[in-house]
């Protein structure tokens, strides 16, 4: 099921949450709403599924006009950063409560819940209770919660927040699987812009109520369209009025055109790769991305002074 936003507006008093967004997400994809806080990624989200209305513009689901329908009436799964569980149902009478609310038949409900725990990995969990379970298991039920009434679009909002960084790590490589398996139309929100590259078909970057851009994770890495998006989506480096990702630039012993000079203050070893931080001469840090050969070959230590060439770089015109 396909989602478009056209030109929608939201303000909560003096402060503008949404300034005329428009997007498109194509159906069964898996998109992101990326950017930092306070840039309208909730709003939106919340406004898609019906829990806000916009002051202007239009939702459209699957091509129909859904701005004026309640919640109920759209059909989204929507889980929260805190999902609220019934603490007294077991896990699967909790994964069961939607199908029950809509009178669905008891064997259908058993089959689809037991079919739901499985693909969640929490089949052998069915009998306990939210509170015996861990964080990422609990995110995991209510994501088969979410599920159950076969959603057209899920809607997450920043389903990980709450959880340490390996966990975090853990639960998005399980919703790439689970995406796969299920391909209902989905969008997150995040501010991590790492799992956003790592899991989103699409990402939109949002900042102060506006799209700054929108497309694949490479495509916004590699070609960004605004100096917001160079400097939110990867690290870069500001060298003079350039900005230049860390494995864009060349490190060496004598100094090229275009070269700036640096000192190297640490080295950190990243399994194949090898992160150099750096000071150029005006005192700005610099972060160099290498290999470990490269790093043997060019013999770098802590406190080397050394010159720093960009092999690739961007120029933004002034806003």
């Amino acid at each position: 099921m396909s989602i478009e936003v056209r030109n929608v507006s939201k303000r909560f008093g003096s402060f503008t949450a949404l300034d005329d967004v428009s997007l498109e997400v194509e159906g069964g994809s898996l998109t992101a709403l990326l950017g930092p806080s306070g840039s309208g990624k909730s709003t939106l989200l919340r406004i898609i599924a019906g829990l806000e209305e916009p002051d202007s513009g239009d939702v459209l689901i699957s091509g129909e006009l859904a701005t004026a329908l309640r919640p109920q009436k759209r059909n989204v799964g929507f889980v929260f950063q805190h999902y609220a569980a019934f603490k007294h149902m077991t896990v699967w009478d909790n994964v069961a409560f939607g199908l029950s609310v809509r009178k669905r038949p008891k064997a259908e409900i058993r089959d689809r819940v037991d079919r739901l725990l499985q693909l969640v990995q929490l089949e052998a969990f069915g009998h306990r209770y939210p509170a015996q379970l861990s964080g990422g298991q609990r995110q995991r039920m209510a994501l088969a919660r979410a599920l159950a009434p076969e959603p057209r679009v899920l809607l997450l909002d920043e389903p990980f927040g709450a959880l340490d960084a390996r966990v975090r790590a853990e639960l998005r490589e399980w919703l790439r699987h689970l995406h796969e398996e299920v391909h209902v139309t989905t969008i997150f929100v995040t501010h991590d812009q790492e799992e956003a590259m790592d899991v989103a078909d699409q990402i939109v970057v949002l900042n102060a109520g506006r799209v700054e851009q929108a497309g694949a994770p490479a495509s916004l890495y590699d070609e960004p369209r605004t100096e917001f998006v160079m400097r939110f989506v990867g690290e870069v480096n500001r060298i003079g009025g350039s900005f230049v990702r860390p494995h864009d630039l060349d490190i060496g012993h004598e100094p090229l055109d275009g070269a700036v000079e640096a000192m190297i203050d640490r080295i950190s070893r990243l399994g194949f790769e090898t992160r150099v931080e750096l000071s150029g001469a005006d005192g700005e840090p610099i972060i160099v991305q290498i290999t470990r050969d490269q790093l043997e070959e060019l013999e770098l230590e802590r406190g080397q002074i050394v010159w720093v060439t960009p092999a690739r770089e961007r120029v933004f015109a002034a806003s």
